[in-house]
């Protein structure tokens, strides 16, 4: 072998490595475990998960709404009533029930 061919080879085999390692790199960056795929799946199930937390919380608010509406302070007759309808399956004498 010649002088000049190992520089040559040398080059190539450095250039070939900085090419290897490049590639390695961007497509880490795009499909890796923190690549710019997994922030866009992470996004989308963080927008899901603020939607069930906001439909949640109004289930929460309901239900404490609906507590305070039946506690001693405070009683709401009509839902009580309503309430003792649904759950004993109870119906007044002058209505009529239609199945």
């Amino acid at each position: 072998m010649s002088s000049k061919s190992r520089p040559r080879i040398a080059l190539a085999i450095y250039l070939t490595a900085l090419l290897v390692f490049g590639g390695y790199f961007a497509l880490a960056s795009v499909q890796g475990e923190y690549g710019l795929f997994r922030r866009v799946q992470i996004e989308a199930e963080i927008s899901e998960l603020a939607t069930l937390r906001d439909e949640l919380q109004a289930r929460v608010d309901e239900m404490s709404n609906m507590t305070k509406r039946l506690s001693d302070e405070y009683l709401d007759l009509d839902l009580l009533d309503e309430r003792a309808r649904n759950v004993l399956g109870l119906v007044r004498s002058d209505e009529i029930v239609i199945y």
